[in-house]
């Protein structure tokens, strides 16, 4: 086995005289016992002037991004070794240099650590590498940064794209869709207005007739009541005849025959004005309306659909009317909110007695209640549409009002009623329209109407 050689102070020397090596022995305390050429320029004093001073504070006077002072001590006191990256400004460089500073305790004969080698190496160039990867780092981080930035912006920007495409397309189909209603309507209300002008002419003549037909019979009643004064004594035949057409009941039932035609034109010419306030157009602006009349015509349009069948009785309408002043409105547009919500209160009625009996129906009629009245500061009119049919759940009441919703089966409602209905309240008016229901317990619709128009409003 060869013996162990000691290390060549030719090699020692070799290292010592190195320009890019600090090398210097410290004691415990860490004051220099000795340094080589490179670290006395490094600290630009002769060995001499460095012997005893603490190579911390000779550091300190040209370095940058020191480790703390107490670490040193903590490790020259604990025995232990210490290593620590430091920086220096180089003369007539820019830029500075790094140093790598590695410290080993040194042992003497005995096992007692009694000095501290220090070496110092120039990590320059593997620190300029580090910082030129960070860099690197921070300019890829930048960019990928500024690139999931515009990748963020153009999927918004697709996003909002394709939400105003889907809600242009949606708009179409419900501009198309009011479009179709707002034409059954317009055609509903010509018919209309085409059987009350109708109606009203043949009703004319009647009205026109009647009072001279009246005045014609007492006349010739009192041509009778003459000509008995007169020859009180009649021919047989004339007292037959006159027995067997019975003229004292002539004489009492013919004026009431002629009072109750009276009452059919009279019946026949509210009919006549109830189908012209339903059927009016809108002008260009609100004008006074009487909210009481607009109900009536409606109830009388759809007064077919509240007559019994072979299903059910009768509908029981009950109407609880306040006093009202005219409100400015349209009042055609308000005559199809009230068409829709009354007609979508009987459909619910209707829906409720296929599970109902006759004679249980009977006993608990389907009923819809009309109520009108004041708000507390006189500003609104109040309008409450209820039903007593099945009612509906939280779920679908925060759905009725939007547009193509509908619970109706396919092909026998468009989802349009209440939300034309609502538009016209809300937007045309400056209103509002809410429902109150619970399941079982039926179903009431509440329109809140200025009695003024608000000006702010969106305009017709």
């Amino acid at each position: 086995m060869p013996s162990m050689v000691k290390f060549p102070m030719v090699i020692a020397q070799a290292l010592a005289d190195r320009e890019d090596l600090l090398m210097a022995l410290i004691d415990r305390a860490g004051r220099f016992l000795w340094a080589n050429q490179a670290f006395s320029s490094y600290s630009k004093q002769s060995l001499e002037e460095m012997v005893g001073q603490k190579f911390f504070q000779i550091l300190s006077l040209n370095a940058q991004h020191l480790p703390q002072k107490t670490y040193i001590q903590e490790q020259l006191i604990k025995g232990e070794s210490f290593k620590f990256e430091f920086a220096y400004q180089q003369e007539g460089h820019l830029t500075q240099a790094w140093l790598l500073m590695d410290g080993q305790p040194i042992c003497d004969s005995e096992g007692i650590i009694s000095q501290y080698s220090l070496l110092a190496t120039d990590i320059t160039l593997r620190k300029q590498a580090e910082l030129d990867l960070q860099d690197a780092k921070r300019l890829l981080e930048q960019s990928n940064q500024a690139l999931e930035v515009r990748v963020q912006q153009r999927t918004s920007a697709l996003v909002h794209e394709k939400e105003r495409a889907e809600q242009a397309f949606q708009q179409l189909q419900q501009m198309q869709l009011q479009l179709i209603q707002n034409e059954k309507m317009s055609a509903l209300g010509n018919l209309v207005a085409g059987i009350a002008h109708e109606i009203n002419n043949p009703v004319g003549f009647l009205a026109g007739n009647l009072q001279p037909a009246r005045d014609y019979v007492q006349d010739l009643f009192g041509l009778i009541d003459l000509y008995q004064e007169k020859y009180p004594t009649t021919d047989p035949d004339v007292s037959a005849e006159m027995e067997a057409i019975d003229l004292d009941y002539l004489r009492e039932d013919l004026p009431k025959l002629i009072g109750s035609m009276q009452e059919g034109v009279n019946r026949l010419k509210h009919i006549s004005t109830s189908l012209r306030i339903f059927s009016r157009t809108d002008s260009d602006r609100p004008v006074p309306f009487n909210i009481h009349e607009g109900l009536d015509s409606t109830l009388l349009i759809l007064k077919h659909r509240l007559k019994s069948n072979e299903r059910r009785p009768d509908i029981e309408v009950r109407k609880e009317y306040g006093e009202l002043p005219t409100v400015e409105c349209y009042a055609g547009q308000l005559n199809q909110v009230f068409l829709n919500l009354l007609a979508n209160a009987i459909e619910a009625l209707e829906e409720s007695q296929q599970k109902c009996s006759f004679e249980a129906l009977k006993a608990n009629p389907h009923r819809i209640e009309i109520r009108t009245r004041l708000s507390k500061d006189e500003q609104q009119v109040l309008i409450c549409i209820a039903d007593n049919g099945p009612g509906m759940t939280a779920e679908v009441q925060a759905c009725i009002f939007d547009q193509s919703f509908t619970t109706k089966a396919v092909g026998t409602g468009t989802g349009l009623g209440l939300a034309i209905a609502r538009q016209i309240v809300v937007e045309k008016h400056g209103g509002n329209l809410y429902c109150c229901s619970q399941p079982g317990q039926g179903a009431e619709f509440v329109i809140e109407l200025p009695i003024q128009r608000q000006m702010h409003k969106t305009p017709a």
